[in-house]
């Protein structure tokens, strides 16, 4: 098909490219000289060729030479003479940053002045050292709003802060009213170590509910049951509330148990109790318990937010109350109901009380918005479903401009010297500096270099999602194809939990240790050798992409089959471990996008539902035919699922 014809040609354009490349003698003198700093004795005399001191790169070299140096006093003027020079280019970045520290720590405050940039420099630490200059320096006026300011976190201070604290406090700025504001936004963020720490220095009356808040943020069951226990003692409501809803997401089920007893003790009317009958739906409709609606029935119109009104209707999804999703519907904010989603359930809804004709009116609106949603729609109509192909038009001008932006330049040798973090930087600070129309045309430009994972970004950043030919590659078909034969899955669908997973990255990491094209765990992929046969892989293993998708494909194939056939299960698991998958089966058969709506995990959700999209859209780039969602529309049915194997 194009997208295939398209790719070939890019191909062979990148390889004459590479093979004319004038900087390809450059390049490896860099690379040389580059790995060479961390051996090379900071002070050490270096002879640069001409060819390397013009390549785009040499001041990435400079940069790091310069680091070496940070400690040599010597250095301080080529430091400061460099960022003066390279301003707020990425390049200068991360020495600013070590420069910095390095004269907060000599206490050279004039120079860290001079060297820092408020736009750029916005760690805590580096805004904490430079009040702490101006302190030094006596250039103290307007000081207070920015010192109050910085003490107003919810969180930690780091001990860079500790000058600026002490310059408040011995201004007597340091009132009791403005400690207890910071500890209120700490009990705010969940900070209730720090909340207690602030109010050891303010008066017991203004301490005693900041400890009471503090100790149901702790430990929420024991502090509420001491307040049902003893109905006349004071406790602010937000403070109440916000233990209540801890203790409810630890156990809903307890919780629900003992509202009638938190209601009797706090004489609380139906208004009043709404948002802690709230607190209670929420987690019961997570765990898909009976009681959801009853204590729905008890919120207040008024206190459901956004996140109340969709788990309303999924819970009554779940018990098949189509009335009462047609009514928690209609009483969604306007901006919420005409989301695609609710769209589809309204007109799921329409098509479940005989209103055919609405729910054609319905579904035919959602068709347009190619997602998981537009292709269900699609199979209710009885209809094939195609994907609205909307490329980005080819502006050969403007793709020449901007793969000659410097930035831009910059950022393709990174990724050809594998400087991975600085090619990112780099081509966030060029593209964010594009215009509009030529932004656009960066998204072809990271394609064409195969770097799908910026492409992929860019373009979602610009709202740009159906340029299917460029946003959805196939860069390891031999991988794919071994793959689909050893395990009987669907190149499509292998594929799409790749784009879904690492963006096409092979050495993407997690910082979970997720590793590789299909973002394997290390156990897991051992877990999945030992039980196919296969050989042990080590962590480098896993960033060989033949290996990673065999592994990941040979794992999803044994989700499957513990899931007896049913492809969202799988994928769930894939996600969030067969275990949670395995939590969440309903007891009766279930139509499949009912039981996926209700997926309590709102990554999971969504990881379910772009994962069939994928599949469906790599599958349709292949031959360019409709394609048929109707399987979308199957029932979930409960199954014996091994629970031996751990999560992803």
């Amino acid at each position: 098909m194009l997208s295939f014809r398209f790719a070939a040609l890019l191909l062979v354009l990148s390889t004459a490219a590479v093979e004319a490349d004038p900087d390809t003698a450059a390049r490896r003198e860099f690379q040389s000289a580059y790995a060479a700093v961390a051996t090379t004795a900071p002070d050490a005399a270096v002879a640069d060729s001409d060819a390397l001191r013009a390549y785009p790169l040499y001041p990435y070299l400079q940069a790091a030479r310069l680091q070496r140096r940070l400690t040599d006093p010597a250095a301080a003027a080529d430091i400061a003479a460099f960022l003066a020079a390279n301003g707020d280019q990425p390049v200068a970045r991360s020495l600013r940053r070590s420069w910095l520290m390095e004269l907060a720590l000599r206490k050279q405050w004039d120079d860290y002045l001079v060297a820092y940039r408020e736009d750029l420099d916005d760690t805590a630490a580096a805004r904490c050292n430079a009040l702490a200059a101006r302190i030094a320096l006596g250039q103290t006026a307007g000081l207070e709003e920015s010192a109050t300011a910085m003490y107003l976190s919810p969180g930690s201070l780091p001990p860079a802060c500790d000058p600026v604290i002490e310059w408040l406090r011995g201004r007597s700025l340091l009132t009791p009213a403005l400690v207890e504001k910071r500890a209120r936004l700490a009990l705010g963020a969940g900070e209730a170590a720090l909340a207690r720490f602030l109010a050891r220095s303010l008066p017991d009356a203004q301490a005693a509910p900041i400890n009471q808040w503090a100790a149901l943020i702790e430990q929420p069951r024991t502090a509420v049951d001491a307040l049902i226990a003893a109905p006349s003692r004071p406790v602010e409501m937000p403070a109440l509330l916000d233990g209540w809803s801890r203790a409810a997401r630890a156990d809903a089920e307890a919780a629900a148990a003992r509202f009638p007893a938190l209601v009797q003790a706090r004489g609380f009317d139906e208004r009043a109790a709404s948002p802690f009958a709230l607190a209670v739906a929420l987690p019961l409709a997570w765990s898909r318990h009976p009681r959801t609606l009853e204590f729905f029935a008890k919120v207040h119109p008024d206190d459901l937010d956004e996140r109340g009104h969709e788990w309303r209707v999924r819970a009554a999804l779940w018990v098949g109350d189509w009335p009462l999703v047609q009514r928690a519907l209609a009483e969604m904010p306007e901006t919420l109901r005409n989301q695609n989603r609710w769209r589809y359930w309204d007109a799921r809804a329409a098509e479940q009380r005989g209103d055919r004709e609405a729910a054609s009116r319905g579904y035919a609106a959602v068709l347009p918005t190619d997602n998981w949603y537009a292709a269900l729609s699609a199979a209710r109509l009885g209809q094939r479903f195609t994907p609205s192909l909307q490329p980005i038009p080819r502006d050969a001008a403007g793709l020449r401009r901007v793969a000659a932006e410097p930035g831009l330049v910059r950022t393709r040798e990174l990724i050809l010297v594998d400087l991975q973090s600085e090619a990112n930087l780099e081509w966030r600070v060029a593209t964010d500096a594009l215009a509009p129309e030529l932004q656009a045309q960066a998204v072809r430009l990271a394609s064409g270099w195969g770097w799908h994972l910026q492409a992929i970004a860019t373009a979602a950043k610009l709202g740009i999602f159906n340029d299917y030919e460029l946003l959805y590659p196939r860069p390891f078909d031999a991988e794919v194809r071994q793959a689909a034969r050893a395990t009987r899955l669907p190149e499509e669908l292998i594929y799409a939990v790749i784009r879904q997973e690492s963006l096409f990255r092979s050495d993407a990491r997690s910082s979970a240790g997720a590793t590789g094209l299909m973002q394997l765990l290390p156990e897991t992929a051992r877990r999945t050798a030992a039980s196919a046969g296969l050989a042990r892989p080590s962590l480098g293993d896993l960033l060989i992409p033949s290996v990673n998708v065999k592994l990941g494909s040979t794992y999803l194939r044994g989700l499957l089959d513990r899931a007896d056939g049913q492809w969202p299960i799988a994928i769930a698991g894939y996600n969030a471990g067969p275990g949670a998958a395995r939590r969440w089966l309903p007891t009766a058969p279930m139509e499949t996008d009912i039981w996926v709506e209700n997926i309590p995990y709102n990554e999971t959700r969504a990881y379910v539902q772009r994962v069939h999209w994928h599949s469906l859209v790599f599958a349709w780039l292949e031959d360019g035919k409709p394609r048929d969602a109707d399987a979308w529309r199957g029932t979930i049915r409960p199954a014996a699922a091994d629970t031996s194997a751990s999560a992803q």
